[in-house]
């Protein structure tokens, strides 16, 4: 099973993290995967594969597998700054009480766990549609969920691309914790998916102390990914 390849494309948010994905990359030979920027947020990420999935490069060639990287927010206490995490299947919440849970690919999953070694956890996640900055919501998810980390992405990639046939799996560097509230910068975030500069930026000064925390945690975090997708892809 370790002779498997590696997935062949990477997707992961636009920015920063794409950005980090790709630094990690540079220094890989002789053969590196496609990085895609995909937008922040369930709905965008869907209409986002949705239209990618009818491209003549997808049709033509069709992925034998995806990797799904960035960050993440912890649920957990068991889960600091920094940790790295493997999800082996994600829940969604919609409008009705009844969460809806998919799994990743069980063997590219074991892969990538067996690539990396130590210092990566297994975990169950839950994909939020808007994000989550309260620390008590934080934990009160985890709790009803019995889920240790949250992302805005994942299970909408996973529920479309698994239609497509193709086997997904998801990597997150955990970049706040379980204990802090974040700014809250749903204002900052367009229906598109993406995070627009000014609007963060007044967020950002409205609570200094949280947002002193948010982009300490996300450089922390965005190194650690950088590392590990040059680990993961150097031979």
């Amino acid at each position: 099973m370790t002779d498997s390849p590696l997935p062949e494309i990477i997707l992961v948010p636009q920015g920063a993290e794409y950005q980090a994905v790709c630094r990690g990359l540079s220094g890989v030979q002789p053969t590196k995967p496609l990085v895609l920027p995909i937008p922040v947020g369930s709905k965008p990420v869907t209409l986002y594969l949705e239209q990618w999935q009818q491209t003549e490069a997808f049709l033509s060639k069709k992925p034998k597998s995806i990797l799904i990287m960035g960050l993440g927010g912890s649920l957990s206490s068991q889960l600091a700054i920094g940790d790295v995490v493997l999800y082996h299947k994600c829940a969604y919440q919609s409008s009705d009480a009844t969460p809806v849970w998919r799994c990743f690919d069980g063997e590219l999953t074991w892969l990538l766990q067996d690539k990396l070694k130590a210092g990566v956890s297994l975990v169950k996640g839950f994909t939020s549609d808007r994000i989550i900055c309260s620390a008590d919501e934080k934990r009160h998810l985890g709790q009803l969920y019995d889920t240790q980390v949250v992302d805005m992405e994942g299970f909408a990639a996973l529920e479309v691309l698994s239609q497509a046939g193709v086997p997904v799996a998801m990597l997150r560097v955990i970049s706040d914790d379980s204990r802090h509230n974040l700014p809250n910068l749903t204002s900052a975030l367009t229906p598109e998916g993406a995070l627009q500069p000014l609007p963060l930026a007044i967020a950002l000064i409205r609570q200094p102390i949280a947002a002193t925390r948010l982009i300490r945690g996300a450089m922390q975090g965005l190194r650690v990914l950088q590392n590990v997708t040059m680990r993961l892809f150097s031979q």
